[in-house]
């Protein structure tokens, strides 16, 4: 005890050392072991700094949820790392055994992606998994998140896991879970990721990570499982592609991540032209050097694609984020300095929505659906070709459990163009149907721009946009909701809010969410949430034109989302 400390601070400094220790002792990756090591030694002499680290590492865990787990590596059960991953392995393996036929081995497929730890990470849990009495394949190296999700379904497992933070900071890790069976693929929902919760905590509470059994009887996965998702995935895109039409001058960037293996396969294999590709992003990089954060929605994050496409004279950039499961597409803007512009996801979502309701059988039931955060225009899409349109919480977890679905995306860029093969978004399929819907426009004398504005004039000029306030203090985003909620704004940027909807306690048989929605006079929408994977608040902006020339339609377009944008980042100090 330091001469400042009373006893209560004492005895609460010595049981977080205590814990810390514990942990330390039975963690079997030495470079976090070593950084506990330090942090202990420094908080037992009084060090301020390493005392608060310590607090901020054991005073809560990382919880496991619909997301699964994500966050930033180093030790402790608030961060990603051996000890928390493997006792995770360990009760989601519980919960298989637990809820799978008696006498049978569920199977239990893992993929991993290039980020540090990943391999480490998979291989910890197909060899915990496989002790358990679960048959673990795991994938042959690091690939996509879709080819594990497409492995799930074909090779008929109970579950899946992916070891990916997907675009987040290189310093970041995560741990997603799929369930076969009723679920048919989907990630986890409520009650399902409650139960493996209570598992994994039990596994915390009664054992020591080394006292898990561990097995390397596991299975390696071959190309077989590559092969047939690029296979299938081409076969489905071919029955519903646009025309014969598959040259396309594009620049293709996978972000220093996984996604150009099994792209180019997928490009090579429907005869679409081979890009020009970003050589300083094209192979996994876990430090993702050429970008502050390797999310293809960040500012500066197509530099590079910028400036590959105005050397090479090409038409269109494709991005994939570092798993492959987002797709970006960025289209020539002449009158901008980059000379080129990234298209809102809710632009590509519009297109191919447009795309694949147009190819849909008339008469045979089908569904478009969106997150809420999406844009309302899909609605209108789904009416012209007479399908059900339907809005579902934020995450594919939703938005792929959609009956009858054709198609459904998010804004943030995701979008799954064949729910029979894969169920959740899916970069690398959205790209390839998009360069063939590219490429029928081009051999038609039409450009993406032309055909954005064509479906304006069909269903009316609407725009999107995003504010993003990232902050370093997660409580800061509860605070500015709840502050909305104890005083909601009547007037947002001069338009009069004519409705006010908080979807804390559900709302249209959507269950509860930590959502506010604002519709304003001039037909404009605000949406405000947080993030469910990044430390940010995130309002989301609707706004349509009535005018009949897209220029001015445009304009008035961005003006709105201009003095919207504005508005909130006056009235919201994060």
């Amino acid at each position: 005890m330091t001469q400042d400390q009373n006893p209560s601070a004492a005895e609460a400094e010595a049981e977080l050392l205590e814990r810390a220790e514990a942990w330390r002792a039975q963690d079997p990756d030495r470079q976090t072991a070593q950084q506990l090591a330090d942090l202990i030694e420094r908080t037992a002499n009084g060090d301020a700094q390493a005392t608060a680290e310590l607090h901020a590492r054991f005073d809560h865990r990382l919880a496991f949820g619909t997301a699964g787990l994500r966050g930033e590596m180093g030790a402790g059960p608030a961060r990603m790392n051996r000890v928390l991953v493997s006792q995770a392995a360990a009760g989601l393996a519980a919960y298989l055994v637990e809820h799978g036929p008696a006498g049978e081995r569920p199977k239990l497929v893992i993929g991993y992606d290039g980020r540090y730890n990943s391999e480490i990470f998979a291989r910890d849990t197909a060899e915990l998994a496989q002790a358990a009495g679960v048959d673990a394949l795991l994938l042959p190296r690091a690939m996509p998140t879709p080819v594990t999700a497409f492995a799930l379904r074909h090779l008929d497992a109970a579950a899946a896991v992916m070891v990916t933070a997907s675009h987040n900071p290189g310093a970041d890790n995560g741990y997603k879970v799929y369930l076969g069976g009723a679920d048919e693929g989907s990630q986890i929902i409520s009650p399902a990721d409650q139960h493996i919760a209570a598992h994994i905590d039990g596994i915390a509470r009664d054992f020591t990570v080394d006292q898990l059994p561990r097995s390397q009887a596991y299975v390696v996965l071959d190309d077989d499982v590559l092969e047939a998702y690029v296979a299938q995935t081409a076969e489905a895109i071919a029955r519903r592609a646009p025309g014969d039409a598959r040259e396309i001058p594009f620049v293709y960037t996978a972000m220093h991540g996984v996604g150009w293996e099994t792209a180019r396969l997928l490009f090579e294999r429907l005869g679409i032209t081979a890009p020009e590709i970003v050589d300083e992003q094209i192979a996994p990089d876990p430090d993702f050097p050429t970008v502050s954060f390797p999310n293809p929605e960040e500012s500066g994050a197509l530099d590079l694609s910028f400036a590959k496409a105005r050397a090479t004279g090409a038409e269109l950039i494709i991005a994939n984020d570092p798993d492959a499961d987002r797709l970006a597409v960025a289209i020539p803007a002449p009158d901008t300095e980059a000379g080129w512009r990234r298209l809102t996801g809710n632009e590509v979502g519009w297109l191919l929505g447009d795309l694949l309701a147009s190819e849909h059988p008339q008469a045979t039931p089908g569904a478009l659906a969106a997150s809420l955060v999406s844009s309302p225009l899909l609605g209108r899409i789904a009416a012209h070709y007479g399908l059900t349109h339907v809005e579902t919480l934020t995450g594919f977890k939703y938005v792929n459990r959609v009956p009858n679905l054709v198609f459904g995306y998010e804004e943030a860029l995701g979008y799954l163009v064949d729910p029979e093969l894969v169920r959740d978004k899916d970069g690398i399929s959205a790209a390839a149907i998009f360069l063939l819907l590219a490429a029928r426009l081009r051999s038609q004398g039409e450009t993406v721009a032309a055909a954005l504005d064509r479906i304006g004039a069909e269903y009316g000029f609407a725009a999107s946009d995003q504010v993003s306030l990232r902050v370093a203090d997660v409580s800061l985003i509860a605070q500015a909701t709840q502050e909305l909620r104890d005083q909601p704004p009547t007037q947002i940027a001069g338009r009069t809010v004519e409705q006010a909807e908080d979807l804390a306690h559900g709302l249209d048989g959507l269950p509860p969410a930590d959502i506010l929605r604002y519709h304003l006079s001039d037909g404009s929408r605000v949406i405000v949430r947080p993030s469910g994977t990044e430390p940010k608040l995130k309002i989301y902006l609707d706004v349509s034109s009535s005018a009949a020339d897209a220029a001015q339609a445009h304009a008035e377009n961005a003006q709105a989302l201009a003095e919207l944008a504005a508005w909130w980042r006056e009235h919201l100090s994060l």
